[in-house]
């Protein structure tokens, strides 16, 4: 349904702006006629005719920027996240994963010939324990591929998750995977352009690049483009091109879609937008403690920044309301959360004014106090 444009973005994953860029089109239309590519799609999968010669120079660039050895382009982040976990994790090995990770993990996972558990939404502690109550003892500890035993463990997390706009401990989980020997995969679909010198994301910020086994990135947030990438070995990008059916058995993306990640990662590296989204950010988290709402949101340094109202009806009225006031700020209801946990979500960007977020704020605590739909049953 379409929004009206009067209306103020807090809703949107375009973070940076980089979706209405007047700079990355007029780029995007220079990179395909530099290439001869004025073409308006693939013609097949990019293990027949799909392989266009940008998804080679893409593909560099982007490794490049996240410091890896390589990078795979896949058609959406879901693809991407089918294709890893359909692929990669063979009968016998175990995932353990976040209980609040994205759909498109979970499903992959179903995907995959092997045994999957879920932890505790940003514990160690737990992950822990679960991999006393559900490793056999040939896979804990480091020793276990030191006797060469056949089977691996996959730990997987998000840098930002999508709807709480939290981060776990990345540096703790990444010492335990790797005293453990085990394999952390880490979808940073909501951290690229917003963590990070220029905004590789919260592992690179962090300097954990070489111990993540594989990392997902997605160009259809802040980068305000489409597909996204796996980041990791060599060796596992191809094994990945051999053996990813979301990858394999699809029409590969347009030349101009491939075009338009290489002028996005452009624009990345010489912008002032990331700045000012962190600008931005500390402003929203100040005003959160100015109006003393501090208990109903969901602590995070992201751009996502969630205030639970719980009940569908209630946080849906609270939503048209602030329509009313000239905001767009999605409800986020139960299933889609668990019941009790509906939420506004609210998405800050590099474009919003520093007048636009305390309005903002100060409307949300108008409807969240006194007799307002927070109240009562």
């Amino acid at each position: 349904m379409g929004v009206p444009s009067t209306l103020v973005d807090f809703s949107s994953n375009d973070y940076l702006g980089f979706s209405k860029s007047n700079t990355i089109f007029t780029r995007t239309a220079e990179v395909l006629k530099a290439e001869n590519l004025e073409t308006n799609g693939a013609t097949g999968s990019r293990l027949l005719s799909g392989n266009h010669p940008l998804y080679e120079i893409a593909e560099d660039k982007v490794a490049q920027f996240h410091t890896i050895e390589s990078a795979l382009l896949f058609n959406s982040g879901f693809d991407a996240n089918l294709g890893f976990f359909g692929a990669v994790p063979q009968r016998g090995d175990i995932i353990l994963y976040d209980e609040l990770c994205h759909a498109s993990i979970r499903d992959g996972i179903k995907m995959s010939n092997a045994k999957a558990y879920k932890f505790r939404h940003n514990d160690l502690n737990a992950l822990i324990a679960l991999t006393k109550k559900k490793l056999p003892s040939t896979l804990r500890g480091d020793a276990s591929r030191q006797r060469g035993y056949g089977a691996e463990v996959y730990i997987v997390t998000e840098s930002v998750f999508s709807m709480d706009g939290d981060s776990p401990d990345l540096v703790s989980l990444t010492q335990f995977c790797t005293s453990n020997g085990y394999h952390l995969v880490v979808d940073e679909a909501h951290a690229l352009g917003i963590f990070g010198n220029k905004g590789e994301g919260l592992v690179q910020q962090l300097g954990l690049e070489k111990q993540v086994f594989a990392r997902l990135v997605t160009f259809g947030k802040a980068l305000g483009c489409h597909g996204a990438a796996i980041l990791g070995s060599q060796d596992l990008k191809e094994y990945l091109i051999n053996f990813a059916r979301s990858l394999i058995y699809t029409t590969a993306l347009s030349p101009h879609s491939v075009a338009t990640i290489c002028a996005a990662y452009e624009m990345l590296e010489n912008t002032s937008a990331q700045k000012q989204l962190k600008s931005n950010i500390a402003i929203l988290r100040n005003k959160i403690s100015e109006y003393l709402l501090n208990d109903f949101f969901i602590e995070s340094q992201s751009a996502i920044h969630s205030c639970i109202i719980p009940g569908n009806d209630r946080v849906k009225t609270i939503s048209n309301l602030l329509k009313q006031e000239g905001f767009n700020v999605k409800p986020i209801l139960s299933p889609s959360v668990p019941a009790g946990k509906e939420r506004l979500r609210v998405c800050v960007h590099s474009f919003n004014t520093a007048a636009e977020i305390g309005d903002l704020m100060s409307a949300i605590s108008s409807c969240t106090t006194n007799n307002s739909p927070l109240e009562g049953g």
